[in-house]
C-alpha cells in the first residue's frame, strides 16, 4: 500500500448485492476496492487497487467457518502472510475488540470500540422500520487502534451518512509504515464484519 494521506473515508456500496466499499485518501484518490464475497461459509475478502478490480493487492482469510472467535488471514499478492486480525471472541459481543498480529506471530496492537451503548442504541433503533434508514444520521460508534501502551495511534470513525454507509479513519499518532498498512487493512476487515452486525 503505497503511502497514505490522512484522512482516509470508507464509503459503502448500496446499489451493489456484495458487502464491498471504497476507501479514499484525503485527497480523493482511491487506494483500495473492497469486497467481501457473498456466501462463503469461511470470510472471504478481497482488497483490490481501484474500481477496475483488475488486480487484487490484498486477500483476507477466515482460518475457520463463521465463528466469534476466527483469525483473518493477511496476505500480499504474492500470497505472503503479512499479519492477521483475531476477534476477542464472546467479549466482542458487548464491546468490540480485536487484536492485530505481526507476520512473526506477535500480538502489536488492539482494536476497541470506544464506547459500546453508541453501537447498541443503534442496533435497536435500526430494526425500526423506515426510522431505521436514518440512525447513520445520530449514532455513530468510533473505534480506536492501541499500541502495546494503550496509547490511540489511528481512530475509525462512522460518519453521519444515509444507512450508516460512510466512515473515517484518522491518524492520532506517528505510524511505521508497515504497521500502518497492517492496521488499515485490519480496519478493513474489522468494518466489514462490525457493519454487518449492526
Amino acid at each position: 500500500m503505497k503511502e497514505v494521506k490522512y484522512p482516509v473515508s470508507f464509503k459503502f456500496n448500496i446499489t451493489t448485492l456484495s458487502n464491498d466499499f471504497i476507501a479514499k485518501d484525503s485527497l480523493g484518490t482511491t487506494i483500495a476496492y473492497v469486497k467481501q464475497k457473498m456466501f462463503k461459509l469461511k470470510e472471504d475478502i478481497l482488497i483490490y487497487n481501484d474500481e477496475s478490480k483488475s488486480e487484487i493487492e490484498y486477500r483476507i482469510n477466515a482460518d475457520k467457518w463463521i465463528d466469534f472467535s476466527a483469525v483473518y488471514s493477511i496476505k500480499d499478492k504474492k500470497g505472503k502472510e503479512i499479519g492477521k486480525v483475531a476477534r476477542k471472541g464472546w467479549k466482542s459481543l458487548w464491546k468490540t475488540e480485536y487484536e492485530l498480529i505481526d507476520q512473526h506471530q506477535k500480538f502489536q496492537y488492539h482494536i476497541r470500540e470506544d464506547n459500546a451503548w453508541v453501537k447498541v442504541i443503534d442496533s435497536l433503533i435500526g430494526q425500526i422500520p423506515v426510522l431505521g434508514a436514518f440512525t447513520g444520521y445520530f449514532f455513530n460508534p468510533s473505534y480506536s487502534v492501541l499500541d502495546l501502551n494503550n496509547k490511540a495511534i489511528v481512530r475509525l470513525k462512522k460518519e453521519a451518512s444515509f444507512f450508516g454507509r460512510k466512515f473515517k479513519i484518522s491518524k492520532l499518532s506517528d505510524i511505521d509504515l508497515d504497521d500502518e498498512e497492517q492496521i488499515i487493512l485490519g480496519l478493513m476487515m474489522m468494518i466489514l464484519l462490525e457493519r454487518r452486525k449492526g
